[in-house]
């Protein structure tokens, strides 16, 4: 068994800390462990002035990790399983899913500025947050915005943005809560699939010391159910698709938002029922929503 690690991660200070994150949980759980973390810039960290559908979608920000993992420079790569496309290699499983951080959305106003009014401009490269923050601020507009959080709230100083909307887990990752204005409900805007979940690949076969003290069953419960919403709507990086489910004791409760391209219309629903059906559950709530515009 390997006792010398590397754990690959995005450049970002945000990856970074989730792959500080894991690596801090197994050198707990396996002592004499010896991890080192190595960065790379992914394709989807570079290109910045397009949008994710335009360029490819999630699989630029994972690509490059992939090839390091099969080739052998790295022996886990850590992500954010809501930028992991749905589709993941059979040869690189995903060995853990962590325990949630809070998977709200939040609001952050620019700085100077009390609140928003008719006409401000909202930066979100979610397709899927620009949806059903249309609803809560009708009078605003939205403009793309890309970028890790640094950068887009850069962004939200020095152009001409009035706000914008990240996940409250990498936020609070980074110790930057403070310049939160409002935190959405997950019933105001439903989260993306996984999100404050963090997944760990490896390759196929390979013994990690120490990765159950990662993996988290309720989060792996989830993941699974709401990922499984998402692909039975075909739903990518730009699709105004969103799965969030909740677990309790023995049952789960799943959230769905489902948005029909052709009229313009979303909707809404929830299904409960035993947690260890949830991928099935999820897949008949989104039947269900999807089969309201036939």
């Amino acid at each position: 068994m390997n006792t010398h690690l590397k754990i690959g991660s995005r450049e970002s200070a945000l990856a970074v800390r989730q792959a500080e994150i894991v690596k801090e949980t197994l050198e707990k759980a396996a002592p004499g462990l010896h991890i080192e973390i190595v960065t790379m810039k992914t394709t989807g960290d570079k290109i910045l002035h397009k949008s994710l559908e335009k360029i490819g979608g999630k699989g630029l920000f994972v690509k490059e990790l992939d090839r390091a993992l099969l080739d052998g420079t790295i022996d886990l790569s850590v992500h954010s399983l809501k930028d992991m496309p749905m589709e993941i290699p059979s040869e690189l499983p995903v060995v853990a899913y962590t325990r949630r951080e809070d998977p709200r959305d939040a609001l952050i106003i620019k700085a100077g500025l009390p609140a928003l009014k008719e006409g401000s401009v909202i930066g979100s490269s979610s397709r899927r947050r620009s949806l059903q923050a249309g609803k809560l601020f009708p009078g605003c507009r939205f403009k793309n915005i890309r970028g890790n959080v640094q950068t887009r709230l850069f962004k939200l100083e020095h152009e001409d943005y009035e706000a914008t909307i990240l996940a409250l887990a990498g936020l609070r990752r980074l110790g930057m809560e403070q310049c939160v204005s409002r935190i959405f409900s997950v019933d105001e805007m439903i989260p993306s699939a996984g999100q404050g979940i963090l997944a760990v690949q490896a390759r196929k076969g390979e013994k990690i010391p120490g990765i159950e003290a990662v993996d988290c069953f309720d989060s792996r419960l989830a993941a699974k159910a709401e990922r499984s919403f998402v692909r039975y709507l075909d739903g990518g990086c730009t699709s105004p698709v969103a799965a969030y489910a909740e677990t309790s004791g023995n049952e789960i409760r799943i959230r769905g938002l489902y948005y029909h391209e052709e009229s313009g219309q979303s909707v809404t629903g929830t299904i409960s029922g035993e947690k260890h059906r949830g991928e099935m559950l999820a897949e008949r709530l989104a039947k269900n929503l999807k089969g309201r515009f036939s």
